[in-house]
């Protein structure tokens, strides 16, 4: 198996947090929809992506559909973890190394609306609600290790 090169990025707003309801997945059989779990913007670096920031305001306009983004830095620390063992074979990936940023969102908020089907919801909460929210323990840790404050 292989190695997913991923970006993602905390993205701010004063004292708030941007995350992202994703209700699909992609395998090698197309979207597969789930339940739903709560996270910052995330996305697979695609081929034609000249850089990892090109490739992360790719995704933002991807998942939350505005450019309205500011970039404020890039981490050098990253999440990383194997994926479960049933998800291994669906997408063809055994491990994730994802470079994440810190992005401030300049928008009114009338602009966020989703481009694909992964993303059912999209909202800014505090940081209590954010730690609440976010179901992947790896994201959760990095929030912790790396407030972008």
């Amino acid at each position: 198996m292989r190695t997913r090169k991923a970006i993602g990025a905390i993205v701010t707003q004063e004292n708030r947090f941007l995350i992202v309801r994703k209700v699909a997945i992609n395998t090698k059989a197309g979207k597969e929809y789930q339940s739903g779990s709560w996270d910052f913007v995330k996305g697979g670096v695609e081929v034609e992506d000249e850089t990892l920031v090109a490739s992360m305001r790719r995704e933002l306009l991807e998942e939350t559909g505005s450019v309205a983004y500011t970039l404020k830095k890039q981490f050098h620390d990253t999440i990383s973890f194997t994926f479960p063992e049933k998800i291994q074979t669906k997408i063809g990936y055994h491990y994730q190394v994802t470079t994440m940023f810190h992005f401030e969102y300049i928008g009114d908020g009338h602009d966020l609306q989703p481009n694909d089907k992964e993303i059912d919801q999209i909202t800014f909460v505090s940081e209590q609600s954010l730690l609440h929210l976010l179901e992947h323990e790896e994201s959760k840790a990095f929030f912790i290790r790396n407030k972008p404050y």
